[in-house]
């Protein structure tokens, strides 16, 4: 019986590092693709796909309605042009992304390697940034050093700016092509009031809301057109960059298989502990069917005993699953090459609710492959039982 208890044990702990790492892998990704351009954002409906985007209004009429929605944490404004940063030994293009006092700096803040982000002042353009390890080492900054940064319009101009802070993401597309400024240094390169912006972004209380209320801000914004006859779009981070949250969602066909495949294996293993034990007790058996017993109640006998050998299995499917999880979570054994999988270690998301699911379906699926086997004690005869030996 050890066998069995030890297969189920081992298959429930696999099954839920799997899950954990999964889920810890969706949400790490999606948290620092949502960290550089949010949940949702609200666009000029005939911005093309570049970073030279047309402007809109900062204060749209709309705006306090979409505020007052409960799923919405947080508004803010942002304007994006692009640029090429030269030093004296190198030059990188990038993508300046501005930003007002509104903006949320809690994702560059846990991101932060080196220095601090900046705040900016009412009466004051900041000449601060805040650029990536990738930009910093390419270009050989640090905080405290200056250079420029030349924007390419009909008359180029360049801006000098002062590293703040230094982050890294491990996202290499993001961090090589992002920096952070004061987003009135981009109202001005591109000659625009400080009431417009290259667009507007919401972030949500939870992301399993995003299409909803995609669709929702949506159906507000879409019928408002502006004097020169221009109309807003409603852009969220999954149609933003669908190849990414595409691949994220391939993820949960592995664990599918693997939860398939470990419940497999844990069923036969008790499917095959249950014969042994009726093959066992096959004079017992017919000792209870002499004495009057029914079928149902020996089958339930049985039952009871591999429920018991089930729930073992389990105790100690959870014990090693979950000091697993909690060993990667706090101490990072397991390390990834950031430049394939976005992240410096394996991450580990230990969800409550994932783990009583992971085992009432264990408990469910290995019951019910015992049901057909345990149908042999009908077969079993009174008189050939009590002879067996």
């Amino acid at each position: 019986m050890s066998i069995a208890v030890f297969g189920i044990a081992m298959g429930l702990a696999v099954m839920l590092v799997s899950i954990s790492i999964v889920t810890g892998f969706k949400k790490e990704i999606s948290d620092k693709v949502i960290g550089f351009g949010s949940h949702i954002q609200i666009l000029n409906y005939d911005s093309n796909v570049s970073f030279e985007t047309s402007p809109i209004d900062a204060n749209p009429s709309f705006l306090p309605q979409i505020k007052n929605m409960p799923e919405v944490k947080h508004i803010q404004v942002f304007a994006l042009k692009a640029g090429i940063v030269k030093t004296q030994n190198d030059i990188q293009g990038l993508v300046l992304k501005g930003v007002g006092q509104d903006f949320d700096w809690s994702f560059f803040e846990n991101s932060m390697i080196e220095g601090s982000t900046f705040r900016m002042k009412n009466d004051s353009v900041s000449n601060k940034i805040v650029i990536s390890s990738f930009l910093a080492k390419k270009l050989k900054l640090k905080t405290g050093d200056s250079f420029q940064m030349w924007f390419i319009q009909d008359t180029p101009r360049f801006r000098k700016f002062t590293v703040s802070g230094i982050y890294e993401t491990s996202l290499q597309e993001f961090d090589k092509t992002f920096a952070i400024a004061d987003i009135r240094h981009i109202q001005r390169l591109s000659g625009w009031n400080e009431n417009q912006v290259s667009g507007i972004e919401m972030i949500l209380n939870d992301f399993s809301d995003i299409q909803r209320i995609s669709y929702q801000v949506d159906d507000i914004v879409s019928t408002n057109f502006f004097d020169d006859g221009s109309r807003l779009k409603v852009l969220n981070i999954v149609e933003k960059y669908p190849q990414i949250f595409d691949w994220l969602n391939l993820q949960d066909v592995n664990v599918l298989v693997i939860i398939i495949l470990m419940l497999v294996v844990a069923g036969i293993n008790m499917i095959s502990g249950l014969l042994i034990i009726i093959l066992d007790r096959t004079n017992m058996i017919g000792i209870l069917k002499a004495l009057g017993t029914s079928n149902g109640s020996i089958r339930k006998i049985f039952l009871y005993q591999s429920s018991y050998l089930i729930f073992k299995g389990l105790l100690w499917g959870n014990l090693m699953g979950i000091s697993l999880c909690l060993l990667q979570k706090y101490f990072s054994i397991i390390h990834l090459d950031p430049t394939s999988y976005y992240l410096n270690t394996v991450p580990v998301n230990i969800d409550l609710l994932n783990i009583f699911f992971l085992n009432a379906g264990t408990v469910a699926v290995i019951l019910a492959f015992l049901i057909l086997p345990s149908m042999l004690i009908s077969r079993i005869s009174p008189a050939e039982a009590i002879r067996f030996k």
